[in-house]
């Protein structure tokens, strides 16, 4: 028992480290206040998003627009999806749609998506968004601007996620605590590891010149979780990359409650473990019971491990701009969604089935 207190001690205080390297080297994208003279393609795969991408595109429009084009492609929607983009841009000439014409053989929608929006872009920077992602003031511009300062060819960031229901809170925030207690983002950009990658699918600003070379969306073209697929493809090509969160220019509201949570994760959780299932439930056991084996082994300490435990949800929570009280009393309940979503992965891993927006994922 005592081995397996101080494996948890060890395990914990590896989570802070790492959790403290969050909060200190926590990048922002600084506001330039210059307006960017690059050709900038913001590109939006959309299917049956007919609940957000009127408001996309209205906050789109919204927006310094200088230098930019939008191109949405309509991923085969059975929904109001296409009536909805038609209403804005036949008086939009800067908004320009693209339509399916069938998904081909070998490929899922996203990916086959991404590609055909990039081959019809003509930005010196493609930025791909979800439908579901808002942006605000001169992001697009500073996000260029953080890319070439740093020469990178990837820049992604993780949106300060918008959470109403009991449901969003008890599960969303469990993304920004596997990836903020397990990698320092920092050493996305600055590490030459390619186990030092990481990406958000919902935004993910490319240089076009090394994208048009690389095809990662075409090289990926099957992979259920392209993002971080194509995160650790620019490391291994010698491509610097970055990956941030807690950007308050830019948001998203992921999904509506906790059905809709587990549906989402349940496709991609283990590639946050280097798609080891065996490591993410390890995970799983010491932060849930971990606990257990401290009582029983160094009572007169064990005081520390709660305190490090609250520590903890308070700098996820303030490096990713969410509630810290929230994430502190909700923390057994997100730790059980945890638990669910991985049962879940391991069902569709093993039956090999999976639907998302009524479209086979796995087959």
């Amino acid at each position: 028992m005592h081995y397996l207190a101080y494996i948890s001690f060890i395990f914990i205080f590896m989570q802070l480290f790492n959790a403290l390297l969050n909060f200190i080297f926590r990048e922002r994208i600084r506001n330039t206040d210059n307006t960017c003279n690059e050709h900038i393609s913001v590109l939006i795969p959309a299917r049956n998003e007919e609940k957000n991408i009127g408001h996309l595109l209205a906050n789109l429009q919204a927006l310094q627009k200088t230098g930019t084009e939008i191109i949405v492609f309509d991923d085969q929607s059975d929904d109001n999806t296409v009536e909805i983009i038609k209403k804005v841009t036949e008086p939009d000439r800067e908004i320009h749609l693209i339509q399916s014409d069938g998904l081909p053989a070998g490929w899922l929608g996203k990916n086959h998506a991404c590609y055909k929006l990039a081959q019809q872009a003509k930005g010196d920077y493609f930025l791909f968004i979800d439908a579901d992602v808002r942006l605000y003031e001169t992001i697009i511009h500073d996000t260029v601007a953080y890319l070439k300062k740093h020469h990178l060819g990837l820049v992604s960031v993780f949106p300060v996620q918008i959470q109403k229901t009991i449901g969003e809170k008890a599960s969303v925030p469990v993304m920004n605590y596997i990836l903020l207690t397990l990698l320092p983002l920092i050493f996305v950009r600055t590490s030459p590891f390619v186990s030092h990658s990481a990406a958000n699918g919902q935004f993910m600003l490319f240089d076009a010149k090394v994208y048009k070379k690389l095809q990662p969306h075409r090289t990926f073209k099957s992979s259920p979780v392209e993002d971080i697929a194509i995160s650790r493809y620019y490391k291994k090509e010698k491509i610097k990359i970055a990956c941030l969160t807690g950007e308050s220019r830019i948001k998203c509201r992921m999904y509506n409650n906790y059905q809709e949570a587990l549906n989402g994760f349940s496709k991609n959780v283990f590639m946050f473990f280097g798609n080891k299932p065996v490591l993410a439930f390890l995970f799983w056991i010491f932060c849930s019971l971990g606990f257990i084996p401290v009582i029983y082994t160094v009572q007169n300490y064990m005081f520390i491990y709660p305190g490090i435990i609250i520590l903890l949800q308070i700098l996820v929570s303030v490096t990713s701009r969410q509630n810290p009280v929230y994430n502190i009393l909700l923390f057994p309940v997100q730790l059980m969604f945890l638990l669910h979503i991985m049962v879940k992965s391991l069902i569709i891993k093993k039956n090999k089935k999976y639907s998302w927006k009524n479209r086979s994922v796995y087959s």
